[in-house]
C-alpha cells in the first residue's frame, strides 16, 4: 500500500524511502546471520544428527559455506557492491535446492547426481507436510539473496559500520 500509494503523494514516498533505508541498512548483518545460521545448520545435522549429505546436499554446501563470510567482510567495510558476487552464488544454491526438492517429491525421476549408497530422494524429516532440508536451503538462498539485493539499494553515503560517509559502492581495488 505504502509503495503504490508513494506514486502519488510525497509524504508517502518519504515515508515509503524511510522504511526502505532502515531495511537496507540491516539488510546486510541479516543476510549474514541466515548464511550462517544455515552453515551451522547443516554441519549440525549431519556431524550431530546423523544424516549422510547426498550429492545435491553437497553442491548446495558448497554455495552456502563462503557466504557468512563474504556477507560479514562486505558489512563491516561497507561495500554494498557484494550483491554481484552474492546473487549469482544465491541462485545458483538456490537453483540446485529447488531441484533437490522437487526431487523429493517426485523420487521416480532418474537423475545423474544421486548415488546408491546416498540417494537424493531421501526425506530426512517433513515439517508441516512441506518443509524438508532442500526447501529449508532454499529458503535460506532466497533469503539471502532478496537481503543482498535489498542492501545494494542503500545510498552510498549510509553504509554499514565500516563505511562511514565515504563507504565503497562496489570500488574494486
Amino acid at each position: 500500500m505504502l509503495a503504490i500509494g508513494a506514486r502519488r503523494a510525497r509524504a508517502l514516498r518519504r515515508a515509503r524511502d524511510a522504511v526502505w533505508d532502515r531495511a537496507a541498512e540491516v539488510a546486510l548483518p541479516l543476510a549474514a546471520a541466515v548464511a550462517l545460521t544455515a552453515t551451522l545448520g547443516s554441519l549440525y545435522y549431519s556431524e550431530v544428527v546423523g544424516f549422510v549429505p547426498c550429492e545435491l546436499c553437497w553442491y548446495q554446501r558448497i554455495a552456502m559455506y563462503p557466504l557468512p563470510i563474504l556477507l560479514a567482510v562486505a558489512w563491516r567495510a561497507g561495500d554494498l557492491g557484494i550483491r554481484r558476487y552474492v546473487l549469482p552464488i544465491a541462485v545458483v544454491g538456490g537453483a540446485i535446492s529447488l531441484y533437490h526438492y522437487q526431487l523429493e517429491w517426485f523420487p521416480q525421476q532418474a537423475t545423474l547426481a544421486c548415488s546408491a549408497e546416498v540417494p537424493c530422494t531421501v526425506v530426512w524429516f517433513r515439517v508441516f507436510g512441506y518443509l524438508s532440508l532442500p526447501s529449508m536451503a532454499l529458503s535460506g538462498f532466497a533469503l539471502i539473496g532478496w537481503l543482498s539485493w535489498i542492501a545494494g539499494q542503500r545510498a552510498p553515503d549510509r553504509v554499514g559500520p565500516g563505511g562511514g560517509a565515504g563507504g565503497r559502492v562496489g570500488a574494486s581495488t
